[in-house]
């Protein structure tokens, strides 16, 4: 880690009370993030990927500051926010921006696009003049002609809400904006162009994205890293090409393995995943993986792993890393 990284997530943990049974149940602990560290750098996009589940939302909550950590540190641009009230957080809200999953809902029906574009703008204190302009300038960089300025959001298909929700987090000139299921409600075909309006959008404006997943196809189209999620914890961090040309993590070799392959004549390179995700509320001992590992261990049912540096800017989670489950027969 180092003091360059615009957003720096060292240790964050977050747990949550709940009752496993009926009502006046014990509630117990339900750990969905733990023990994160992550450094996303200026310019670039951080992807992260995992089942539903993983934590990766809730990651996204605590790094925007809409939830309040039980442990560990968010840092911003420096400066430590992790603790910070509302009212001090509002200033960096201007740098920090978001866009959601659902652009049906994100959107408020009653508010034409200019005042929902606008409404950060003015929440900011630009004049309405200043916001006019920027409205205009941002629609015009997602791809919307500004005289749909006046329509409603049921005016817009899918993909154009999307457009109007980016246009929405770029309004502000942002720093840092973090997509949560950005695409995952459109269809493919949209996907693509969102996700191309994206990533040209990062190039040209030097923005850093975090971009949230279940998708490792889609985040590998538009990620420069990618940090793989599992059961609340950090698996693997490498580059895209490094994570797809030869996985550390055997959740991440079984992640690549359900990509779409292109060829359907191709040979599958990994082994699909089986079983299903444990509970968070009691998750396994040692290796939160081993229960579906297919090379698990003695080792790995006892002992958990650390998140180590196995190879310059490659981290994993693994006691054996890189093996593959031929190696591990």
């Amino acid at each position: 880690m180092t003091a360059d990284a615009l957003l720096r997530v060292d240790g964050l943990t977050k747990d949550f009370a709940v009752r496993s049974g009926g009502f006046g149940s014990a509630r117990r602990k339900l750990r969905a993030v733990s023990d994160v560290s992550l450094d996303v750098w200026p310019g670039e996009t951080l992807g992260i990927v995992g089942e539903s589940g993983c934590g990766k939302t809730t990651l996204g909550r605590l790094i925007l500051r809409l939830l309040e950590p039980s442990a560990g540190r968010v840092i911003f641009d420096g400066a430590d926010i992790t603790h910070l009230s509302e009212p001090e957080m509002r200033p960096l809200r201007e740098h920090i921006q978001v866009v959601f999953q659902d652009p049906y809902s994100s959107l408020n029906p009653r508010m034409r696009v200019r005042d929902i574009i606008g409404e950060p703008l003015s929440n900011f204190g630009f004049s309405k003049k200043e916001s006019v302009d920027r409205v205009e300038e941002v629609m015009e960089i997602v791809g919307l002609p500004a005289e749909m300025m006046t329509r409603y959001p049921h005016a817009f298909s899918g993909g154009q809400r999307q457009r109007i929700g980016i246009a929405r987090a770029l309004a502000v000139k942002p720093r840092l904006i973090l997509c949560d299921e950005a695409v995952s409600a459109l269809d493919v075909s949209i996907q693509a162009q969102i996700l191309n309006l994206l990533r040209e959008i990062q190039q040209e404006f030097q923005l850093t994205l975090v971009f949230i997943s279940h998708n490792l196809g889609v985040v590998r189209h538009i990620s420069h890293r990618i940090a793989v999620m599992y059961l609340g914890q950090v698996v693997e961090l490498a580059s895209e090409d490094d994570l797809f040309s030869r996985p550390l993590h055997p959740y991440t070799d079984a992640l690549i393995s359900a990509v779409p392959e292109p060829d359907p004549d191709a040979m599958a390179r990994h082994e699909p995943l089986s079983g299903e995700i444990p509970s968070p509320i009691d998750p396994p001992s040692g290796c939160f993986f081993h229960t579906r590992c297919p090379i698990a261990r003695d080792e790995c049912r006892a002992k958990a792993p650390a998140f180590r540096e196995i190879a310059p800017r490659r981290w994993a989670r693994c006691h054996f890393p890189g093996e593959t489950t031929e190696q591990g027969d």
